[in-house]
């Protein structure tokens, strides 16, 4: 038994995927198809873009929070950072690791306040909040200081024009070994170019359609 299959958490997650799978976003919907991989694309509109997306869910499928769950309990994860909170369902399964592996501590962050709210309360109703540290803001900022000496693991799940900025904010407290793993990695071909370069003291591989799953060497 684990706590990601047991209660609360999972028919806390049972819901949330039903809800996330018929929500809707008016704004997503009145973007063109060129100007969101525009949008996507910049590091300047970032915040008008996931600010006009307040609404929308963005999370992880179910495969990759079970992926996400498994890789943290395998490599015995005690520190986690993420990039992009959302609703906080890939929160959860990082968190439900964590508390598996004897607990730890798993730094999130989310710069759209309503999001920020109800990720909180989902981690409360799942039982794993003591666990975790959501920072409210622009993750560039956020995620700069005061982070554990050493981190075990990384999940790149936020503004995908930012994943490279951030891996390098907190590459040095990455130990060797630790893995990072990156959802929609594709749209950021400067985060790909760097983890798959073997100067850059990386291994990296894509895993399934839109997961980058890289190792600091």
């Amino acid at each position: 038994m684990t706590t990601l299959t047991t209660a609360p958490l999972a028919p806390l997650l049972d819901g949330l995927f039903e809800e996330a799978a018929t929500a809707t976003s008016p704004a997503m919907s009145a973007l063109s198809g060129d100007e969101r991989m525009r949008l996507i694309g910049s590091k300047t509109e970032y915040l008008d873009l996931y600010g006009r997306l307040r609404d929308l869910w963005l999370p992880v499928s179910r495969e990759a929070g079970a992926l996400l769950y498994m890789l943290a309990r395998s490599s015995r994860a005690r520190t986690i950072v993420e990039f992009g909170t959302s609703f906080g369902i890939s929160t959860l399964h990082l968190a439900a690791a964590l508390r598996d592996n004897g607990g730890g501590r798993l730094i999130t962050s989310e710069f759209e306040p309503s999001k920020l709210v109800r990720a909180r309360a989902n981690l409360t109703a799942g039982g794993l909040i003591d666990l975790v540290e959501i920072r409210e803001g622009d993750a560039l900022k956020t995620l700069s200081t005061d982070l554990p000496e050493t981190i075990d693991l990384l999940f790149l799940d936020g503004a995908k024009a930012l994943y490279r900025d951030i891996l390098e904010l907190v590459e040095d407290r990455l130990r060797p070994g630790a893995l990072i793993v990156a959802d929609n990695a594709d749209l950021c071909p400067e985060y790909l170019a760097r983890v798959r370069s073997p100067a850059a003291g990386y291994l990296s591989t894509p895993f399934e359609e839109d997961i980058e799953l890289s190792m600091r060497t």
